[in-house]
């Protein structure tokens, strides 16, 4: 066992529209002390180096032995991300993040080894190495917000594809015919994306459906979030229970997809939505039971991520001890 004063420790930025969230990290996966810097007020590359460079002090003084020398910096971002070259071909939500070589430029600026990586990704390694994935060498995990992201490993290793950018598992076409995005046809997250439950939901209310989830918006259609959705499936509304088996019904037919290409031991489902429980997991397993082969529906695990909102400052900080 190591001496609690010869235990690594690295840096984890989770860079996201609104904070960027630091946290000094241990190899054992342990936050030991945490930054929160709103984005705006880190504007531009030399704006945010700036703002990192407070947040990395902060972090730094309580690192013990103070003088011991931390294993780096992992920085996890919303956009599509060169791994090999730390280059930033653009963020999701966050403008003026165009082609930004950034690990060159933190490392220059602080002197530390540094790695960059989808913001999903990250998350990902972390709960792969320290959360609900542990026990696998093969899972796919998979966040569901506004849009749907994912990360693949497979032993134990991110795979992240030729160009950077494997795992965008939130463009895998469900429907032939589908709704039509940027990134093609018929995508998972044009269904399962927050903003499209909501729309489904308010359709359905507009046409006269009865519903506790009016009720509890307080008649104020434009109230209604995906989480004001599962309180009324979690007490039983139809509607919001329909919307929920939709939802499990989309991913499942993704998920099958995947299954079948990569065969995982696991997914594991993050983000908000992911607490609903049985209300959503039941139906996901169902439904993903009904699309595969008893030989490969036996065989995988479906369940919820553990680390929650540290999984991204986690999982960049052990991305940055890796190597």
């Amino acid at each position: 066992m190591k001496d609690a004063t010869s235990i690594r420790h690295a840096i984890g930025v989770d860079f996201g529209g609104t904070f960027i969230k630091m946290a000094l990290v241990s190899e054992r996966g342990e936050i030991k002390a945490r930054a929160k810097i709103p984005t705006k007020d880190a504007p531009g590359l030399d704006g945010w180096l700036d703002a990192v460079g407070r947040g990395l002090e902060q972090l730094k003084d309580k690192k013990a032995p103070a003088d011991a020398p931390l294993a780096g910096i992992g920085v996890g971002v919303p956009g599509f991300v060169d791994f090999e070259r730390g280059f930033i071909y653009d963020l999701a939500n966050v403008p003026g993040w165009t082609n930004v070589h950034l690990a060159p430029r933190i490392e220059e600026r602080f002197h530390l080894h540094v790695r960059v990586d989808n913001d999903v990704n990250v998350m990902a390694l972390g709960e792969c190495t320290y959360g609900a994935g542990r026990a696998y060498q093969h899972a796919v995990f998979v966040t569901l917000g506004t849009g749907v992201g994912g990360g693949i490993v497979i032993n134990n290793q991110l795979y992240r594809g030729a160009y950077s950018m494997a795992g965008e598992i939130g463009h895998v076409p469900i429907r032939m015919d589908g709704v039509k995005s940027p990134q093609g046809r018929g995508g998972l997250e044009q269904y399962v994306g927050n903003r499209r439950l909501v729309e489904r939901v308010v359709q359905a209310l507009q046409q006269g459906r009865a519903s506790l989830i009016r009720e509890l918006a307080q008649g104020d259609l434009s109230a209604i979030t995906v989480e004001l959705i599962a309180k009324a499936a979690g007490q039983g509304d139809a509607l919001a229970l329909e919307l929920f088996d939709f939802m499990a019904d989309c991913l499942a037919a993704a998920f099958a997809s995947v299954a079948y290409l990569i065969q995982p031991q696991a997914f594991i489902i993050g983000g908000g939505i992911a607490q609903s429980g049985a209300i959503l997991f039941d139906p996901l397993r169902r439904h993903l039971t009904e699309r595969l082969s008893p030989v490969f529906a036996e065989r995988i695990v479906v369940k919820p991520a553990e680390l929650g909102n540290d999984a991204g400052v986690i999982g960049a900080a052990t991305l940055s001890m890796m190597e």
